[in-house]
């Protein structure tokens, strides 16, 4: 190696931000830079002419010597975080996790190895934070969803039972008691009625995070007609028209697929304004996705309030106005991220509002629900 090209080298070699460490054929240590020393606490006068194996935890040394030997013999280049758990020790004796690449080099006919050591440990202390966080945030979920599943199974037959004798009341006494108490009885009646729903939303949205069913194939045009079909009196009572392009075949949960369309669609045919309800279904292929559109001609909403639709028990009206529970686009919500596919919405107040959702073609096997 020239003069002008080995000065420039030692000056990367030397300011390189891995600790780097040179050896030769017979393990010992010929150079390192400063990093080396800052990160093992030795000095180079230390290190040079030492055995590499000063560096390696003292229950691995006789391994890694065996290990030397062998790369040696076949050096190949080896890079950074090959999968392999490695640490190495400092001059106090402390450990700590390091990715090491390796790299041969013949200088004069001599064959010298290039070692660029890397701490990790900080890195490795926050992988591990973060995996901790994500299993108590998968269990935190799953207590919150059989908590909510329970909840809501156990408030059924309570609060049943006191709808059904607040519509006997109100069947067998309205207008046999004094104004007030029709009121009151009418109060009774709009609040359990209302309980009720907000009950079976909450059962629906909590049965959508259990993942009791596996995908299967699922033809959107099939899923449609069968909403529509549940749908048909309401579609008659509007006398909204709905138009659908044909839809593809997709894996799938059909049952909650059905249930993300018929939320979108009775959407479109409750926040109407005072024209013709117009609802367009459409959908196309866009790279390793289907994009499905569920359009509408209603009284849309505003920009500050896009992001805020999909929250649990967000409302933009009055229950007097537009009544409801507020879960529903909650629930199409979690069933696109339970899909592996994310959902948004495009509008303009007094403009109508196009619900779109994308899924994969082929969901993630982590997205895909347990068997």
């Amino acid at each position: 190696m020239t003069r002008e090209i080995q000065l420039p080298f030692e000056r990367l070699f030397d300011t390189a931000p891995d600790a780097m460490v040179i050896s030769n054929y017979q393990g010992h240590i010929v150079l390192v830079n400063t990093m080396a020393e800052r990160m093992l606490g030795y000095s180079r006068a230390e290190l040079i002419g030492q055995p590499i194996e000063i560096l390696v935890p003292q229950q691995h040394r006789d391994g890694h010597t065996l290990q030397r030997h062998k790369y040696y013999r076949h050096p190949r280049t080896r890079p950074m975080g090959e999968g392999r758990e490695l640490y190495a020790v400092r001059k106090d004796g402390s450990m700590f996790s390091a990715e090491i690449s390796l790299s041969p080099m013949e200088v004069d006919g001599h064959l010298l190895i290039t070692s660029a050591i890397r701490d990790i440990t900080e890195r490795k202390q926050i992988q591990k934070t973060l995996e901790q966080q994500a299993q108590d945030l998968m269990r935190s979920n799953a207590e919150l969803e059989q908590f909510a599943y329970v909840a809501s199974h156990d408030l059924q037959e309570p609060l049943r039972m006191v709808s059904s004798y607040a519509q006997l009341l109100a069947r067998r006494y309205r207008n046999q008691l004094d104004s007030d108490a029709d009121e009151f009885i009418e109060f009774m009646v709009d609040g359990a009625t209302r309980m009720q729903a907000l009950i079976n939303d909450l059962l629906a949205y909590s049965r959508v995070g259990t993942k009791s069913k596996t995908f299967t194939t699922a033809d959107s045009n099939w899923v449609i007609q069968q909403v529509l079909g549940s749908l048909q009196l309401v579609i008659k009572e509007t006398q909204a028209r709905l138009s659908v392009d044909p839809l593809p075949i997709l894996i799938a949960d059909e049952a909650q697929l059905a249930q993300l369309f018929q939320n979108l669609i009775s959407n479109a045919l409750k926040f109407r304004r005072e024209t013709t309800p117009r609802i367009h279904i459409s959908a196309k292929a866009e790279k390793n996705e289907i994009i499905f559109s569920v359009a509408d001609n209603g009284i849309g909403i505003e920009p500050q309030y896009t992001e805020r639709i999909f929250l649990l028990f967000q409302r933009l009206h009055s229950k007097r106005e537009y009544p409801g529970t507020g879960i529903g686009l909650a629930i199409c919500k979690k069933i696109v991220e339970c899909h592996g596919g994310r959902i948004w919405v495009e509008s303009r107040q007094g403009a109508g509002t196009t619900f779109l959702f994308a899924l994969p073609l082929e969901p993630n096997e982590d997205s895909l629900p347990s068997t």
